[in-house]
C-alpha cells in the first residue's frame, strides 16, 4: 500500500481554479495524508470529499544492470462518512518506467477505510487513535501492480506535542500475493512522522519507515523521507518531498510534489 505514485498540470488548475481564493471563513484546515509514508488519525469532514494528487520521481540503481526510473501520478479521493470516518480509493492513472523494464500503463487501486474510535484532548497527552483497513486490487498489467488482491490492517496514532509538534504513529500487517509458488506472505508495517508547524501557512516533516519483505527471496527496506507543506488557503495545500531508502530495495532517491483540495465542509 505504501507505494507513492504517492496530463496532471491541466488537472491541478482545474482543481484551483473550481476553489476561491480565500478562505478565511473556515475554521479548520485541510489535513492531508501525503505526501508523507505516515497517515494521520485525521479524518475527512461528513459530507466533504478531498482530492489528494500528486507526480513522483524515484531512481534506484539495480545490481548488473541500467538503473530503473520510474515516473508516476497518483491521486487519492478521501469522503467524510461521520465525525470519525472516511472511505477513500487511491491509484496511479500514469506509471512510467525505464530501465531493465520499459513500460507504460496505469498502476494498482487500493480501497481504504478509516475509523478513529478515540480523540486526543486539550491537556492530555493520550493521543488520537484509528484504524485504516486496505484492499489492493490486481487492475495493473505487470510490472505496475500485484496479478491478485493484497490486504491490510494500520493502527494508527496521532500525538498533539508541545512546540507546535505532532507524531504520527503507524503499524500494521499486510498480505501480499505471491506467485512463486503461489500464496500471500504476510508483510509488517511501520512509520513514524515528526512534523513541525511554521506559522499558518508552512509545515515540515521528518519521518523513518520500514516496511518487511514483500517478496520471497526479498528483503526489508527501511527509508527517511522530509517535506514541506504550504497552506495556499484552508482547503488547498501544496506539498514536495524527498525520500531515499537506507536499507532493502528502495529508490536511491524519490523526489515528490503534489496538491490537496477539500471540498463542501
Amino acid at each position: 500500500m505504501w507505494s507513492r505514485a504517492r496530463g496532471a498540470v491541466p488537472v491541478c488548475a482545474a482543481i484551483l481554479l473550481a476553489v476561491p481564493v480565500a478562505l478565511a471563513g473556515e475554521a479548520d484546515r485541510i489535513v492531508t495524508d501525503r505526501p508523507s509514508v505516515s497517515t494521520s488519525a485525521s479524518t475527512v469532514p461528513p459530507g466533504a470529499f478531498q482530492i489528494e494528487s500528486g507526480l513522483e520521481y524515484s531512481r534506484a540503481r539495480v545490481g548488473g544492470g541500467p538503473d530503473e526510473r520510474r515516473f508516476a501520478l497518483d491521486v487519492d479521493v478521501r469522503v467524510g462518512i461521520t465525525e470519525q470516518a472516511e472511505v477513500a480509493i487511491a491509484g496511479e492513472p500514469l506509471v512510467r518506467l525505464r530501465g531493465a523494464e520499459d513500460d507504460t500503463g496505469n498502476g494498482d487501486v487500493s480501497l481504504k477505510g478509516k475509523y478513529r474510535f478515540l480523540d486526543s484532548r486539550d491537556g492530555r497527552a493520550w493521543p488520537a487513535l484509528a484504524i485504516q483497513p486496505f484492499v489492493t486490487l490486481p487492475v495493473a498489467h505487470a510490472p505496475h501492480g500485484p496479478d491478485r488482491p493484497d490486504f491490510g490492517l494500520l493502527g494508527l496514532a496521532s500525538f498533539a506535542l508541545p512546540w507546535q509538534l505532532g507524531l504520527d504513529v503507524n503499524a500494521g500487517l499486510a498480505a501480499r500475493g505471491q506467485t512463486r509458488p503461489s500464496g500471500y506472505l504476510v508483510q509488517g508495517l511501520a512509520s513514524a512522522a515528526l512534523a513541525r508547524e511554521l506559522g499558518e501557512r508552512w509545515s515540515t516533516y521528518v519521518e523513518v519507515f520500514y516496511a518487511s519483505a514483500a517478496e520471497r527471496d526479498s528483503r526489508d527496506v527501511v527509508g527517511v523521507d522530509a517535506g514541506v507543506q504550504f497552506f495556499l488557503t484552508r482547503r488547498v495545500a501544496l506539498d514536495a518531498a524527498v525520500e531515499t531508502a537506507l536499507a532493502g530495495p528502495g529508490p536511491d532517491y524519490a523526489v515528490r510534489a503534489g496538491l490537496s483540495v477539500r471540498f463542501g465542509k
